[in-house]
């Protein structure tokens, strides 16, 4: 009996000491656990099934991308071009399946054979080319995105409903996309820890050099190695869009950021030589929990980058310590010292633990707006971008007539990514707020969202871009179509009914940019005179507004017009055109930003189609107020245009 005793005591014991040394030798998990306790105690609506669920899914692509590049990192490289891979991949499928009418399973095997073709020219770059990774993974990141814009001329192109279920769930409870990133993650998992590649990867890492004098043939491992990170690339952008039941061009913009950030936090070393699939999955999951917790707690759309780029700085710098303790133990071990070793690497791992939890409680109890009463209306609006003044004109007015309301208003920044949103939308519903206003991303991207907000049956409410295939209970807007013949028009007769202009146009893919422009060139098909001699996206900023326009004006100095399709790029063009503005040249805008109408006034810039963004975002609220209240909401609010031109800029109230 004792001796029974002794032995379960000596099992618990182990059991125990195996969790501890678990925890202190994987900073990032112990900081996963911290940070799902915090959560958990934050908000009531983290740790439930569905909100779980939520984070898988939100985590899937990143954790599949990342995969990829943990091939890459651990043989010292680094991968830049996975997310426009990705993006590439999901077009080719889309496009082959769909227009070129070639059977799925086959558009499929097309879309991973692209993805390994880009890996392979990255890998023959670095390999053969003796192009540094960053430079060769780059230029990858250009072509590949631009031959998605070639392909797709710019335009969304719908998923087959055969490939579009890998966004479902089997069985009503596990997502297709975890099921995906947990088989992908075995893969890299058996690929690093039991194959020759995976080995050889370890050995370029640790010393490339010593790697090829022990007779391993560095060069073509590092093109199996690049290949590798293209073929997950490509499966990472299948999996996005079928999210989206669409391919989106712009798709995954950014994410090689957010991959190589889940490597690296997953306890892998730039400088090469370590990192293991388990970890990377884990740094994912951190990002998508940071996340997700961050838009139930209510935080600033502008905060949570800050508190996510904070978390993960601290996060690897504790993690190096922890790391360099751990070393100290090693070195101490051999000198009979091994205790203070120890102690350094424990102290380490319980720093990291704390400086996470007191992040994350610091910066949720400083920037979340709190709770709200059970009578109080819960309202989320998810905004496709806040880099833009008419969105944040938008956003104060939905603000503005909250406040008076008394309604609690939460507010998230897609940052104009329609994947990003769509997490926002699952994490609103999670929320269980009352009513979700969308200004969405993309009309079409953001209806499998819209549907499983309908499935909930959670009022939605649509301002500025319609939701299309999903039921909104209101939808609130100028008319794009309306406003570009409108824009058409006023340049046309200003002009005298003939010239040549040239058209700044908005992101490529997105409805906003698709409807003005289609509204300007019906509207201009009454002016035969007027020749538009050239059209360049300027993706709605100021900044790539001057420059496109700038070269442009090398091309074509004897243009008379210019028709941007937003007024930040407008007023970019204006810089460019210098004293020309107003005078022989005439720029019209769209969307009746304050800056926009101060050029108006100034006559630098000759018109801008008004919006109301203001208007938009406190009816909105107003609808969401109703909707909530199951009183009878209208169908369609139609906010009305305007041409606003310097005769009549004083008395408009944007």
């Amino acid at each position: 009996m004792a001796t029974d005793t002794l032995k379960s005591t000596t099992g618990a014991r182990g059991a125990s000491g195996g969790l501890r040394r678990l925890l202190l030798d994987n900073g990032a998990l112990t900081a996963l656990i911290v940070l799902v306790v915090a959560l958990s105690a934050l908000s009531g609506n983290f740790l439930t099934t569905d909100n779980l669920l939520n984070i898988g899914v939100q985590a899937a692509v990143t954790a599949i991308l990342a995969f990829g590049v943990t091939f890459v990192i651990v043989s010292a490289g680094i991968d830049l071009s996975v997310g426009s891979v990705a993006a590439l991949s999901a077009t080719v499928l889309a496009w082959s399946a769909t227009e070129q009418g070639v059977p799925v399973a086959l558009a499929v095997v097309l879309a991973v054979v692209v993805g390994i073709a880009a890996g392979l020219v990255n890998g023959v770059l670095i390999a053969y080319g003796k192009l540094p990774p960053f430079i060769a993974t780059l230029a990858m990141l250009s072509v590949g995105r631009g031959l998605s814009l070639v392909i797709s001329e710019g335009n969304p192109i719908a998923f087959p409903d055969s490939v579009s279920h890998l966004g479902d769930t089997l069985g009503n409870w596990l997502p297709v996309p975890v099921l995906v990133m947990i088989v992908m993650g075995l893969l890299a998992a058996f690929v690093l820890g039991r194959t020759y590649i995976g080995r050889s990867m370890y050995a370029i890492g640790g010393n490339e050099e010593a790697a090829r004098l022990s007779g391993l043939r560095v060069s073509r491992q590092k093109l199996a190695i690049y290949a590798f990170s293209g073929l997950f690339a490509a499966v990472a952008g299948i999996v996005l869009a079928s999210r989206l039941s669409s391919a989106q061009p712009q798709a995954a913009n950014g994410y090689e950021l957010d991959a190589i950030a889940a490597v690296v936090i997953g306890g892998a070393s730039l400088a090469g030589g370590t990192g293991k699939a388990s970890g990377t999955l884990i740094g994912a999951l951190i990002l998508a929990v940071l996340r997700n917790g961050l838009n139930l707690l209510n935080v600033s759309a502008f905060w949570q980058q800050v508190v996510i780029g904070v978390v993960i700085a601290l996060a690897v710098l504790l993690d190096t310590v922890r790391r360099k303790a751990g070393a100290t133990t090693t070195a101490a071990s051999g000198l009979g010292l091994g205790g203070a070793g120890g102690k350094g690497r424990q102290a380490a791992t319980y720093g990291l633990a704390a400086v996470v939890t007191v992040a994350v409680i610091g910066a949720t109890s400083l920037l979340h707006n709190g709770g709200s009463s059970s009578t109080t209306p819960r309202v989320g609006l998810a905004i496709s971008t806040l880099n833009n003044p008419f969105y944040v004109s938008l956003r104060a007015g939905a603000q503005a007539e909250a406040k008076k309301l008394g309604v609690d208003l939460t507010v998230t920044d897609a940052q104009n990514d329609a994947s990003q949103q769509a997490n926002q939308l699952q994490n609103f519903t999670s929320s269980g707020l009352d009513v979700i206003i969308v200004n969405a991303v993309d009309s079409d991207a953001v209806t499998p969202a819209a549907k499983a907000v309908n499935k909930t049956g959670t009022p939605l409410i649509a301002v500025d871009r319609s939701v299309n295939n999903a039921d909104s209970a209101s939808f609130v807007a100028s008319d794009n179509v309306t406003g570009g013949k409108l824009a058409a028009k006023a340049l046309a007769e200003k002009l005298g009914g003939s010239g040549r202009i040239v058209i700044l146009q908005g992101q490529a893919g997105t409805s906003a940019s698709r409807e003005r422009g289609a509204g300007f060139a019906e509207g201009l098909k009454a002016y035969p005179g007027i020749k538009v001699v050239a059209e360049q996206p300027a993706d709605w900023d100021r900044t790539k507004g001057l420059d496109a326009m700038t070269n442009l004006m090398q091309a074509h100095p004897d243009i008379d017009g210019v028709f941007a399709e937003n007024d930040e790029m407008a007023l970019g063009a204006l810089k460019a055109l210098g004293s020309k503005a107003g005078t022989s040249v005439q720029v019209i805008g769209f969307d009746g930003t304050a800056d926009g109408l101060k050029a108006v006034e100034a006559g630098t810039l000759y018109a801008s189609v008004a919006q109301q963004p203001t208007e938009l975002g406190r009816i909105a609220v107003q609808n969401a107020v109703k909707a909530a209240a199951d009183d009878k909401v209208a169908k369609s609010v139609m906010v009305p245009v305007k041409v606003v031109t310097k005769e009549n800029v004083a008395g408009f109230g944007g």
